[in-house]
């Protein structure tokens, strides 16, 4: 079939510069998207500020970022709705036998995002709000994700990257060592950097190609009274079977493989 037939120049220009600032997180100005799409800046302006009064792009500055709209979408489509459902059974049933409160946390274009979340059911807890963009280097969730990669993706991944409000940067050393030790014990703990007291546990879920699509994640705030709660240890098993499980209900899922053409048959 001639496909040229059925063009829409207008609606490839669109989508020529959503895919653009997919690879530049940090935004370009529209001097610098037009020289990216050999194109004048009268020939994008209009399609610029109408996918920014769609709600695609923002503005930063005398730059243009996508927002978190496509994010949202994202949310509607099989592949995320999947892991999400699958997952929020097994984290409200983890979060009510340990106390403490879970994270789902997925990658995406230079960030890490929670999906899903489940609040301790104790009287007070610590938990991010679904949505919540965390950093990539400085967390558990992020440093698992990037860890069960190969090297090739990791290195795009942290190419992309994009920190968040207060993420300190990462000697390349300390995370290549701490992504390998990560590796060697099959999950993440470590003390949080962002907030005092928490600590920050981490398990990935893997997809049917070997590598993490999503991390299991809870902000463990020990208890110092008497109450009858698991230590970390022990939530950390129950953690491990939570994510294996849903490893195994998400490695045999046909639309996470359908979205993600590299997995190994």
């Amino acid at each position: 079939m001639d496909t040229t037939r059925y063009s829409a120049p207008a609606l490839e220009k669109g989508l020529d510069i959503i895919e653009l600032l997919a690879e530049h997180p940090e935004g370009l100005s529209l001097g610098e998207l037009a020289k990216a799409l050999g194109r004048t800046t009268a020939e994008i302006f209009r399609m610029v500020v109408t996918l920014q009064t769609r709600g695609y792009l923002m503005e930063l500055g005398e730059r243009y970022a996508l927002s978190l709209l496509l994010f949202q979408l994202a949310h509607r489509h099989q592949p995320v709705r999947s892991l999400v459902s699958t997952a929020l059974p097994l984290m409200t049933q983890l979060a009510n036998e340990v106390k403490q409160s879970f994270h789902l946390c997925v990658y995406q274009a230079g960030r890490v995002i929670i999906v899903a979340g489940v609040e301790s059911p104790e009287r007070w807890g610590f938990s991010l709000k679904v949505g919540t963009l965390i950093g990539m280097t400085d967390t558990a969730s992020g440093q698992v994700l990037m860890a069960f990669q190969e090297d090739q993706e990791r290195e795009q991944m942290l190419a992309l990257h994009v920190p968040v409000d207060g993420e300190r940067p990462v000697n390349a050393s300390t995370l290549t060592h701490d992504l390998t030790q990560i590796r060697q014990h099959g999950f993440a703990r470590m003390p949080s950097r962002q907030v005092k007291g928490v600590r920050n546990l981490a398990y990935p879920v893997f997809g049917r190609n070997g590598h993490a699509i999503a991390s299991l994640t809870t902000p463990y705030i020990e208890r110092i009274d008497d109450a009858p709660v698991p230590s970390i240890a022990e939530v950390g098993a129950r953690m491990k079977d939570a994510a294996d499980t849903l490893t195994t209900l998400m490695g045999l899922n046909v639309y996470w493989d359908a979205a993600h053409p590299g997995a190994k048959e």
